[in-house]
């Protein structure tokens, strides 16, 4: 990720001034996790104080011994992690413990994942989420900004998708999310506690990890034409995302933790750039890019598989609502995005000459 501490992006420029003069205490759950990990890179590069929680189900220890690295020793120091669930209230408790801010990123992702497991995907992603708007609202939390999804529009066709329209959920992950915001919903209106969800639309960048059964797109093809593996497209390659840079989900939490305007709270918004790129040409950019580095990979092609059940066939985002009440503004398109996340992956998986 380029430091947003270094070199930061309209419109995060002056929030991260007025931060850094008025420093708070935030809790950023799934702190190991990849957009965990980002926001507490730039937390800390801010000034600000963090507590972090993860349980490493998904999360790994490396982004963090990697965040230790980009940060200083002072600015380190401000760091406090708590290896826990979010499953266990007590460890929410002391988690949220004189917090001022809630970034709620821990949760079990991945449509293929809950079908194969909806019981730990519901425990984590209902009781989980349900442990931590507790815990926060009783420890006086100013703001609880949590990681929504775009699979809570399931079967709802139209595009782009507007926040306020939404279809039946089509995979136990989508139910879990959906029950997010109307927990936080519920939170607000019976205990008058604020909160933001954001739903993420396929937020990629460095720390997101390529290997495994539930990897995200972006990742594990770049890792595969890397160590010269198949790529498989599921279906024609024409279903088609809104692919969204992790600098822009960092820029979309912090704009909502900080929010002075009372309209902008207890909603939820789209977190993306309003654009839809098919996974056919998702592969060009990724092979392109790739080819920069290793030329040889100019004429990979890949191979095409069945469709995956759950999944929707196009996804686009309206950031119209995020724009007008957030001062949200994208500071990376899939393009951008791509050309800044590549050095981080070639320099994990590249293979060189003589080995790895």
């Amino acid at each position: 990720m380029a430091s947003l501490s270094s070199a930061l992006p309209h419109p995060l420029a002056a929030l991260g001034e007025r931060l850094s003069a008025q420093p708070a205490r935030w809790l950023v759950t799934g702190s190991a996790g990849f957009i965990g990990s980002h926001l507490v890179e730039t937390l800390l590069g801010w000034g600000q104080t963090v507590v972090g929680l993860d349980n490493f189900a998904t999360g790994h220890r490396q982004n963090l011994d990697e965040v230790r690295t980009l940060v200083s020793r002072e600015q380190w120091g401000r760091h406090r992690f708590i290896e826990a669930d979010i499953c266990d209230l007590g460890a929410c408790r002391e988690a949220c413990r004189e917090v001022d801010f809630v970034l709620h990123q821990a949760a079990l992702g991945s449509v293929p994942r809950s079908l194969a497991n909806p019981v730990a995907t519901n425990a984590a992603n209902v009781d989980g989420f349900l442990n931590m708007l507790v815990a926060a609202r009783d420890a006086g939390v100013k703001r609880f900004v949590y990681a929504a999804s775009s699979s809570t529009y399931g079967d709802h066709q139209a595009l782009p998708k507007v926040e306020a329209h939404i279809g039946r959920p089509l995979s136990p992950y989508a139910v879990t999310k959906l029950v997010n915001e109307l927990y936080a919903e519920v939170f607000a209106r019976c205990y008058a506690f604020p909160s933001i969800g954001l739903r993420y639309f396929n937020v990629f960048g460095s720390r997101q990890d390529p290997e495994g059964a539930y990897a995200a797109v972006i990742p594990r093809w770049t890792r595969a034409m890397l160590l010269g593996e198949e790529v498989t497209i599921h279906g024609d390659g024409e279903t088609s995302r809104d692919f969204c840079f992790v600098d822009n989900a960092v820029q979309a939490n912090l704009l909502a933790a900080t929010i002075d305007d009372t309209a902008a709270l207890n909603q939820v918004y789209n977190v993306a750039v309003d654009d839809r790129t098919s996974l056919n040409r998702l592969f060009e950019l990724l092979r392109n890019e790739l080819a920069e580095f290793r030329p040889d990979l100019r004429d990979v092609r890949p191979v095409y598989g069945d469709f995956r059940p759950g999944d929707v066939r196009h996804s686009q985002a309206d950031i119209a609502k995020a724009r007008r009440l957030l001062g949200y503004l994208p500071s990376h398109r899939l393009e951008a995005g791509i050309r800044a996340a590549m050095p981080w992956y070639v320099s994990r998986f590249a293979v060189v000459e003589g080995g790895c």
